[in-house]
Order: C-alpha cells, then structure tokens, then sequence
C-alpha cells in the first residue's frame, strides 16, 4: 500500500491521507484542506478519484466540496451519515471493500465517537496490515463522545475490534494527539516507562511524523491498558468492569 499521510496544520491537528489506486488514481480519506491535498496530489502525478469519510464532524469533511468540484471525486460515507454528509455518492456497511493498490480498504463499523463512525482496514492477502481509525483510536487515546456519540459503545468497539489486531498492525488516527494524550497516560500512570520515554521523544521531535503499532498502544495507550493496577486503584466510583474502568477514564480525559 502506498499511502500518504498529510499533516493539515489546522487548529485540531487533523490528519487527510491520500491512499494510491490503480491507474495512478487515488482514495482520499478525511479531507481537510482541498487545496493542500490537490497540490500534493498534483505532485505526485495523482488523481483523486475517491473520497471515505470516518464521520460526519466537520474537520473531516471541510474539504470534500473542493475535491469534487476539482476532480469530481465520488464521496462515500457510513450509512447512518445519510443528511448529515452533503452529496454523499454511496453509503458504506461493514465488510464493504475499496481497492487499493497491492490491496484493499475493509470497512468496519466503529460506533462511540458518533455512531455514523467507520473505520478502514488495509487488507493484503488476507492479513490485516494497517487501520485508519478516524476519531475511534489516537495514538495514546481514544476519541470523544459528546459530539454525538457514547462512552459505553465506544468501549464496545475498542474492546471488540481494535484489542484483537494483530501487534504488527500499524495506526494512522486522525489527528496528532500523542503528546497530550501521553500526558493523561503519565497522569493515571505515573510508572509507565514507555509511554514516559515516548514522551520525552515526542517533546524533542515532529509529532506529526511519528508512527505507532498496536503493540505500543498496548504498552502506551490508558484505555487500552484496563487491567493496570495502577489505573483502577487512581479511579473513585464503581470501576469494577473494564467497561466501568473505560468510561470513568474517558470522563476524566474530557476535563484534562
């Protein structure tokens, strides 16, 4: 898979990227600034023929209209985005696929941050090699859920479909979270040496050039790591589930 990822410099760190299709055609997921991906695009001799949005939020979708006036992309979106994504071309369920060169994107359907959220699984032979997680997963966190969306189904969904990837899978969010959200980890956290390191990299390099892996969002991410001692022991109320544990967490991300 030859994919782009393309920092938007907007004021909530977004994230677009350009996936490359046959024929030097390209799929554009999460269109920020049409104008920055259209530059980029015509410097890499690309077309984008294509656009998937994760959700309806606006800093996902800004930059549709400027693409298919440019290129006349066909959109595509999740079902339940019907009147809430203006000239959606063909609504997209679980299972559906795109293709991509050396591959294709799988849909998932990823309900808690909105519940017209999907997510897309770069799948090569038959092995999941890559997600592009929208607002569901962040590097060290987790998207939120008052915009639309809810604690518990999101829990759900992380718990569900994003703990059973393989380690080997790589993550592409979309937005550069991580140094905030390695602060809350640190902060719930205290011992965590590798998110604490990681920090400190993050700190001293270009955030929005760092990559990261299920298996270090195991070790790193606080709403991945429910069984953490530390964790439970720092959280008032009931947190005798993992669920209770994800949700008190999520309530206290909200206001740090």
């Amino acid at each position: 898979m030859l994919v782009h990822q393309i920092y938007t410099f907007s004021p909530l760190r977004n994230f677009s990227y350009l996936i490359e299709r046959k024929d030097k055609k390209a799929v554009c997921i999460d269109p920020f600034d049409a104008k920055q991906l259209i530059s980029f695009a015509k410097a890499k001799g690309l077309e984008i023929d294509l656009i998937i949005n994760t959700h309806e939020h606006f800093d996902h979708i800004c930059g549709n209209a400027g693409i298919v006036e440019y290129y006349g992309a066909k959109v595509m979106a999740h079902s339940n985005a019907k009147g809430k994504i203006p000239g959606v071309d063909s609504f997209l369920k679980l299972g559906d696929e795109v293709e991509v060169l050396d591959g294709k994107l799988k849909v998932m359907d990823t309900p808690g941050h909105t519940f017209a959220h999907l997510c897309l699984k770069y799948v090569y032979k038959n092995k999941t090699n890559a997600v592009f997680s929208g607002d569901t997963l962040f590097s060290a966190g987790v998207g939120n859920c008052h915009r639309g969306g809810e604690a518990s189904t999101l829990y759900k969904t992380v718990s569900e479909q994003f703990m059973t990837l393989d380690d080997e899978v790589i993550l592409y969010p979309g937005h550069d979270y991580i140094e905030n959200n390695l602060g809350f980890t640190l902060d719930r956290e205290p011992s965590n040496t590798c998110a604490c390191e990681l920090l400190k990299e993050a700190r001293s390099s270009d955030t929005t050039k760092m990559r990261t892996t299920m298996k270090m969002e195991r070790k790193i991410n606080t709403f991945l790591r429910l069984n953490s001692e530390e964790i439970v022991t720092g959280l008032s109320g009931d947190v005798s589930s993992e669920e209770q544990v994800f949700i008190r967490l999520r309530e206290l991300r909200n206001n740090w």
